[in-house]
């Protein structure tokens, strides 16, 4: 990297040592460009890096702006960087509350530290979303990934849901389709261009009352498959509470297909944000 600008690199809400999702860091951010972000971004090559561009402590609570970029763009909201930029954040100044002021709007997290020095970090989203995703683009949607809607769970119907950026959330009823199926990246891509899903699309197996298989498609970043992703993590505990399911606490399953096994625990309130919990390990 040009320069003695320090980007870090963790990977977030790994559920082993070879899991997670990479992400960069960059905690001193304030006099880079957008074309200088964007193009560190590049050159790191994951599927987002978060800057922190600015800091505000007059309320008491330490507030950061948060900005996050793919390689190819900037998008509003990232969930396993943000998770990332805390964790660097506590290992750097110490644990506690911290908001990030996002694009997507306000994100307040928290830091503990167990007694291996492990430390946690759980993000409350933004106020959710939910509406029906209209037929004609789910079922353009499905043709894309070689499905066909008998294939849903008709337990769960398709929605598109925000909690940060906007997913269009699937759940397939047979898990064999579920690991099988396959998609043209640019095609999906294009959908998603055009939609304003500059998240993932979300596929989902649902494999018991408080446990969810996840896929989250991510070409639009250049990444065929996001190995964990609290964004749509968040989305999908949104959907869950949209539809009256009646787990408080859910835990999503993801990164298998990429062989980045990752686990993200999600908390579902009555009302308001959608609380994420995991934890992040510094690569070298």
């Amino acid at each position: 990297m040009p320069g003695d600008l320090d980007v870090l690199r963790y990977s977030a809400f790994a559920a082993a040592p070879e899991g997670g999702n990479p992400a960069g860091v960059v905690l001193d951010a304030a006099d880079l460009s957008d074309e200088r972000m964007q193009r560190i971004a590049a050159q790191v090559g994951y599927s987002e890096t978060a800057f922190l561009v600015g800091r505000d402590d007059d309320t008491g609570i330490p507030r950061y702006r948060a900005r996050y970029w793919s390689p190819s763009a900037e998008v509003p909201f990232c969930g396993h960087a943000t998770v990332a930029t805390a964790v660097a954040l506590a290992e750097r100044e110490g644990p506690g509350d911290v908001v990030f002021d996002t694009n997507a709007g306000p994100v307040a997290l928290r830091s503990t530290v167990d007694r291996d020095g492990a430390v946690t970090v759980s993000f409350t989203s933004v106020e959710p979303q939910v509406r029906d995703l209209d037929a004609d683009v789910l079922a353009r949607l499905l043709a894309l990934l070689g499905l066909t809607p008998a294939d849903l769970d008709e337990r769960f119907p398709a929605k598109e849901s925000f909690a940060g950026n906007w997913h269009p959330i699937v759940v397939l009823r047979d898990r064999e389709l579920f690991d099988q199926f396959r998609f043209s990246p640019a095609e999906v891509a294009a959908l998603m261009r055009e939609r304003g899903w500059l998240g993932t699309s979300t596929v989902l197996h649902v494999a018991g009352p408080a446990d969810i298989d996840a896929r989250n498609l991510f070409p639009v970043g250049r990444i065929t498959e996001d190995p964990a992703t609290g964004s749509a993590a968040a989305s999908v505990g949104a959907y869950l509470r949209d539809l009256g399911h009646p787990a408080t606490v859910v835990r999503i399953h993801q990164g298998a297909h990429v062989r980045r096994p990752s686990l993200l625990t999600v908390a579902i309130p009555p009302s308001g944000g959608i609380e994420v919990s995991g934890g992040a390990f510094r690569l070298e």
